[in-house]
């Protein structure tokens, strides 16, 4: 039997990258996967990739930022599949670049209205559901951002760390009743935002990122998706409240 067959694994910012790796990930250990993004088209075509290779996906078009829209995922979700034994809140976006005495008040709350209060919207009504179920694990996405500082993106380097601390609050909630919470901290990964980078010049600022990561290559998003598949499955049973760095060694220098 494969990892995850018959399970009901829900994911945020799955349209591309990171979510979208997991997505596929999960579908091919046999879960049954619902993508949620904020782009409709984007992810209405990663559900329809999926399909296409006969794997059982759903789209939804959800700004974790609205409460309201979020309790809608998660119902739809369960109405559609029954139930929900997973969950993967990895949506998230980049702050403008300013020192901290020229940050905005505006960029600021739409930051944290996703990073931080997105993870804690999607964890609130998810664990609404699988508390009636008695079980379910939930991993939120931080970043290498919630373990180190970093000039310049302290609005985001914040909500990252109060995923970390949301996670270790929640689980310590919820490990008795049969509910695992972890978070995840990604290094520098070979995402669009990557690709961008390089089709507009930046070739030079990448090449001088990668040299700062011991393993001394860019992460690529299967490797996150696989770490996430491992903590959402029964051989991470005991996992509860960690806060998993896959970062190729930056992290530890």
């Amino acid at each position: 039997m494969r990892l995850m067959e018959d399970k009901v694994v829900l994911i945020t910012g799955a349209a591309q990258g990171i979510g979208f790796a997991a997505a596929k990930a999960f579908a091919e250990a046999g879960a049954l996967a619902a993508l949620a993004d904020w782009d409709e088209d984007l992810v209405n075509k990663a559900a329809e990739r999926l399909k296409t290779e006969g794997y059982k996906a759903l789209a939804i078009v959800c700004d974790v930022s609205d409460d309201v829209q979020v309790q809608a995922m998660i119902n739809k979700t369960v109405e559609t599949f029954g139930k929900l034994d997973a969950a993967f809140n990895n949506a998230g976006i980049q702050n403008v670049l300013a020192d901290a005495a020229d940050q905005t008040r505006e960029d600021f709350d739409r930051v944290m209205g996703v990073n931080l209060r997105g993870v804690w919207s999607c964890m609130k009504y998810e664990l609404q559901q699988m508390r009636k179920q008695g079980n379910g694990a939930i991993v939120n996405c931080s970043s290498i951002g919630g373990i180190l500082g970093g000039p310049q993106r302290g609005t985001y380097h914040g909500a990252k760390h109060g995923v970390i601390g949301l996670t270790k609050s929640a689980a310590l909630e919820y490990a008795s009743q049969g509910i695992r919470i972890n978070s995840i901290c990604p290094g520098i990964i070979h995402t669009p935002m990557v690709d961008k980078m390089m089709a507009g010049g930046q070739q030079d600022i990448l090449d001088a990122m990668i040299e700062t990561v011991p393993a001394r290559r860019l992460g690529h998003p299967k490797e996150i998706a696989d770490a996430v598949l491992w903590l959402c499955s029964d051989m991470a049973s005991f996992v509860a409240g960690h806060t998993l760095v896959v970062d190729g060694g930056y992290s530890i220098q």
